[in-house]
């Protein structure tokens, strides 16, 4: 009886030792991770408030070496992903796997068709790849010449400005850019530049390997459709009202489903809104968990030798 209880012993001590080193590099891609933020985003304000919130913390505990890039909080996507593609050359490693929110997921392929040695994956979280509604709006009620537009583009340059000064950065800020990258029509150009590369054409999903310049960059994407997920987030409400924007059409609050698909679609309607995918409110969110999908996603990246 003490060997057999001996050898259930050594069994179980045997299977949580491989659990845990399965674990520990659950998340262990062969590339680092860039995460990329979106409009109005940062890397980090100080060390309390992080864009990507609590998401880099959750990817380095089990294996992922990840980095947290710095943008234009306002620009043109073709901007910031000039600026991201001098980022990665900065870096010590040889390529990446580009994860971008957003506006983050334009900057992201911009940077990919400048540098694609230096990328091994393009992902989408609500993405904005074929604009948004939203900016559509905003450019209507902003007449090019008005003075409404006048001042509220001084209003945005002046919060990219403090967004530089918390987070210690000096990225130059252009809002009136950034709303024009994010119309309907800034993306279409933007998308007829970068040859429609990862795109489908009809809002559907297609296969992840996506050449180019000579290189095989696999892309990704996953969004939500919700905007009210948790009546204690102050955003959700904000969201909710700009999500009139799209009528009857699928949306995050800010980009429609159909805009947010990017590659092959892991799913696009988790009950998430635009923030959600992020993890803000400082994880205030609905029954969707986002940082499980972004360890979910490291590992999918781990498996396919990303």
């Amino acid at each position: 009886m003490k060997k057999v209880g001996l050898l259930v012993g050594v069994m179980i001590a045997s299977l949580y030792t491989l659990i845990n080193t399965a674990n520990a590099s659950y998340t262990k891609t062969k590339y680092p991770i860039v995460l990329v933020h979106g409009l109005s985003g940062f890397d980090s304000l100080g060390s309390l408030v992080n864009y990507f919130h609590t998401v880099p913390y959750n990817l380095r505990r089990s294996g992922a070496k990840v980095y947290v890039a710095s943008v234009s909080s306002f620009n043109s996507s073709e901007e910031r992903g000039s600026q991201l593609a001098g980022y990665l050359m900065t870096l010590p490693e040889n390529k990446f796997n580009l994860v971008g929110h957003s506006q983050g997921s334009p900057t992201s392929r911009v940077a990919a068709a400048l540098v694609p040695h230096k990328v091994a994956s393009v992902t989408s979280v609500n993405g904005a790849n074929l604009g948004s509604k939203v900016a559509d709006v905003a450019l209507g009620l902003l007449p090019e010449g008005s003075i409404r537009r006048s001042v509220a583009v001084q209003v945005a340059d002046g919060l990219g400005e403090v967004i530089n000064f918390l987070s210690g950065n000096d990225n130059p800020q252009a809002s009136i850019n950034s709303a024009i990258t994010l119309s309907t029509a800034g993306s279409t150009a933007l998308n007829n530049a970068l040859a429609n590369k990862g795109l489908s054409g009809n809002c559907r999903s297609i296969n992840e390997n996506v050449n180019i310049g000579g290189h095989n960059i696999k892309m990704y994407s996953w969004s939500g459709t919700a905007k009210l997920t948790n009546v204690f987030d102050v955003t959700d409400y904000a969201l909710t009202a700009t999500g009139l924007a799209f009528g009857s059409e699928r949306n995050d609050g800010l980009v429609s489903e159909c805009s947010s698909k990017l590659g092959r679609v892991i799913y696009s309607r988790y009950h998430m809104n635009h923030l959600d995918g992020v993890n803000h409110l400082f994880g205030v969110r609905g029954w969707t968990n986002p940082v499980s999908l972004y360890r979910s996603h490291a590992n999918r990246l781990r498996n396919s030798g990303l």
